[in-house]
């Protein structure tokens, strides 16, 4: 063979595209784009994710360069945001240089309105994929124009864009048949007329997120529950207040195949419904939050935990009625538990007790909060003999742990 051929000159763009592909780290593929002039415009146009912070003279060039480009994440942090941030005009560069883009985020960017949202839906009919949670500035007017442009879409995020109303769910379940994923917290302009025009058309639901929509309540949670029987997997209702045993009845009836539920602050909540669940959704349910449901006692507390054999997660923080005897059932059971993560602060009838009965059956825990437990601490722990899992942290006083929140 003749040492004196360049590679550049036997390899074909498609060739040399090919053994791109084979590479597996992203810090491979950059050291690819470093050979020559030619193996960079191939990396450049076979890029399919980039984060960047940008104005639209670079956006331009980007898209010339990243042709092919499926991901864009302009996001900003809530702590460290630039001046002037992203801007309607970026967006309008987006939409008509960034044709194949699939996936677009844009969390916290507090400069762009309705009138960016308005080249999104016009310019990018292909996207799947919109995070534009607390943009702020944002209304019916401008998200309007994605539910109608955007007919692909399968994930929507719209936290804290509290102008959002019902004239948005209406439009999704017209426009977005497909839509698996909704992030509505913090719109407390959303009803249950609206949730329930959503669900008319939008059927395929697996996530749902109304934290924090007080004016959600059981007549919106129920038609939900009938029409996304068989996708809907999580379904966040944080301080949904008007939320009650009706909603958890209607979930039990219908999603045997939920796994995540937040329920913490819906206060009308109470064994019935609880014991309904438990024994419905045994198989699948593996996070439950409902701290200061009130009303929830030992009865329903350990039917969660001798039933639901892949529950990982639990927070019944401030359920000021539930005791050790919550624990007693687990010594009846064959199996140990799966739990994870356990919080159960503010609950002053729990001793270490308790504490010992759990860890009987449950050598997965990773996370303890006992906080404001006066009967638990960690000399007592250590007096009674507990012997937690090696990996375990037990929080007996100090602030919660970011990573083991169930948001």
């Amino acid at each position: 063979m003749d040492s004196s051929i360049c590679i550049n000159e036997s390899l074909t763009d498609d060739e040399l595209r090919s053994i791109l592909s084979k590479l597996e780290s992203d810090k491979d593929k950059e050291i690819f784009g470093l050979v020559c002039k030619r193996w960079l415009r191939l990396q450049s146009t076979e890029r399919k994710k980039l984060a960047a912070r940008a104005g639209p003279h670079m956006l331009q060039k980007m898209a010339a360069r990243f042709s092919r480009l499926i991901e864009l994440d302009l996001s900003q942090s809530v702590s460290r945001s630039f001046y002037p941030g992203v801007t309607d005009s970026d967006l309008s560069v987006i939409a008509n240089g960034f044709k194949c883009l699939r996936v677009l985020q844009l969390q916290n960017c507090k400069g762009i309105t309705d009138s960016g949202m308005r080249s999104i839906g016009c310019g990018l009919p292909s996207l799947q994929s919109l995070d534009v949670s607390y943009c702020r500035k944002l209304t019916d007017k401008g998200l309007l124009s994605v539910a109608e442009g955007c007919r692909d879409l399968l994930y929507l995020h719209l936290a804290g864009c509290r102008f959002v109303t019902d004239g948005v769910l209406k439009a999704l379940s017209k426009n977005c048949p497909n839509l698996k994923e909704l992030g509505l917290q913090g719109c407390t302009n959303i009803t249950d007329h609206g949730l329930t025009d959503l669900v008319s058309g939008c059927q395929r639901i697996q996530y749902l997120d109304i934290n924090k929509c007080s004016n959600v309540g059981d007549i919106g949670i129920s038609n939900l529950s009938k029409a996304c029987s068989y996708c809907l997997k999580t379904l966040k209702l944080l301080d949904c207040y008007k939320v009650g045993d009706e909603s958890v009845l209607s979930l039990a009836k219908f999603c045997d195949n939920l796994e995540t539920l937040i329920i913490g602050g819906c206060r009308d909540i109470s064994d019935k419904s609880i014991k309904s669940l438990a024994s419905a959704c045994k198989n699948s349910l593996k996070n439950l939050r409902m701290d200061w449901c009130l009303s929830i006692s030992d009865s329903s507390l350990s039917c969660i935990l001798t039933e639901c054999r892949n529950l990982e997660a639990l927070d019944v923080g401030c359920c000021e009625e539930v005791t050790d005897a919550a624990f007693q059932g687990l010594g009846t059971i064959k199996s140990e538990l799966r739990l994870k993560v356990l919080k159960v602060s503010n609950c002053p009838k729990i001793t270490v007790s308790g504490i010992g009965m759990l860890l009987e059956k449950c050598s997965t825990l990773e996370y303890l909060d006992v906080r404001s437990c006066p009967h638990i601490t960690k000399s007592g722990c250590d007096e009674a003999g507990l012997q937690f899992p090696e990996r375990c942290k037990v929080n007996y006083t100090g602030s919660l742990n970011e990573p083991y929140l169930l948001a």
